[in-house]
Order: structure tokens, then C-alpha cells, then sequence
């Protein structure tokens, strides 16, 4: 008895052999009530060459998010200063006082701005100053004709025309400046995590 009980144990099983018209078990899904066989494919990479235009688009957009990446903290010390110097600008009521105010803030800020301002490309400037305009409401223009006067605002302005530029040129978040207020918006996220 032990011997035939010993002898069941050591059997094994003879291997499973399909033949073409078994039944196959495979695993399922139930989708919308009826029951599919289901497989999980292994991950493929998709490549479509990009259009010049799609390429030149994503170029662009990557040059203006870099570019306001640079220059929107330059942007957003000088909305802080220049609301700053209004308000104590507007406590003066000397002329003289005023001026000599004028003059002590600009010599600090060319200590502070002048070598990091002059390494900025002429398209990182383009950008500053549409980001100057929105973050003081002004253009820069103004800006330098309130605080220099209007011969230095001209003569800035004539500079900026041979750069192809201009230091009169608005900021419309809606408009043509959309994409440029959508970056912003993701870097002053940042800046208020």
C-alpha cells in the first residue's frame, strides 16, 4: 500500500497540449457588458516629423519663455522702485528736492542694474520693457520723460528705433501680447509658492 501511494506522488501530470481547435484561456475584460479577450501591448514610441511651421512656433515660444524667464524679476524691481519714488516724489514739494531725489536713486540703480542690464540681448530688452510698461501701467518712454525729461526720452527712443524697437510700445495681455502674459502668469506662480 505505502508503495502505490508513493508512486501516485511521484507522477506528475502529463504536459497540457493544445491542438488546433482547443480552447485557449487567455485574459479578458468585460467592456459595455460583453466579455473580449484583452492584452497589454508593450510601449511604442510614436515619431512624426514636425512642420517648419509647428518647429519655428515652438522656437519662438521657447526664445520669448526664456527671454521673460531673464528679465521679468529686472521687471518687477522697477514696477517696486518706481511706485517707491512716486510715492516720496509726491511727499516733496520742492522742485530742487525732487531733482537731487532723482539723481541719488539713479546712481544707486546704476550701481545695482548697470552690468546685468548690459548683458541682456536686444530681443531680452524688447521683452523688458513691454514687461516694465506691465508691471507700472507706463511705457518706458514716459517713464524716462517723467524722470529725465523729453530730449532723453527722445534720444532713448531714437536708440531704440535703430535696435528695431520702440520705447513706446503698449502692453495688450489679450492681444498680440498673450502668449507672452500666459508665460508671466507661470513665472509669478513661482514667485508665489
Amino acid at each position: 500500500m505505502t508503495s502505490s501511494v508513493l508512486k501516485a506522488q511521484e507522477t506528475k501530470p502529463p504536459p497540457v497540449q493544445y491542438g488546433p481547435r482547443d480552447t485557449l484561456i487567455v485574459p479578458m475584460s468585460v467592456y459595455q457588458g460583453d466579455t473580449m479577450p484583452s492584452r497589454t501591448l508593450a510601449m511604442v514610441w510614436v515619431n512624426h516629423p514636425m512642420s517648419r511651421a509647428m518647429a519655428r512656433r515652438i522656437e519662438e515660444w521657447t526664445r520669448l519663455r526664456n527671454a521673460v524667464y531673464v528679465t521679468y524679476p529686472y521687471a518687477r524691481r522697477a514696477g517696486f522702485i518706481l511706485n517707491e519714488m512716486n510715492q516720496k516724489l509726491a511727499g516733496m514739494s520742492s522742485e530742487s528736492q525732487k531733482t537731487a531725489y532723482i539723481k541719488t536713486r539713479e546712481k544707486e540703480l546704476k550701481k545695482e542694474f548697470t552690468d546685468p542690464l548690459e548683458k541682456l540681448s536686444v530681443y531680452q530688452g524688447k521683452v523688458l520693457m513691454k514687461l516694465i510698461n506691465r508691471q507700472t501701467g507706463n511705457n518706458c518712454y514716459n517713464i524716462i520723460k517723467e524722470y529725465k525729461g523729453g530730449f532723453t526720452a527722445r534720444f532713448w527712443q531714437t536708440v531704440a528705433f535703430f535696435f528695431g524697437s520702440s520705447l513706446k510700445q503698449p502692453y495688450d495681455p489679450a492681444g498680440d501680447d498673450k502668449l507672452m502674459e500666459s508665460i508671466v502668469r507661470e513665472v509669478e506662480r513661482m514667485y508665489h509658492s
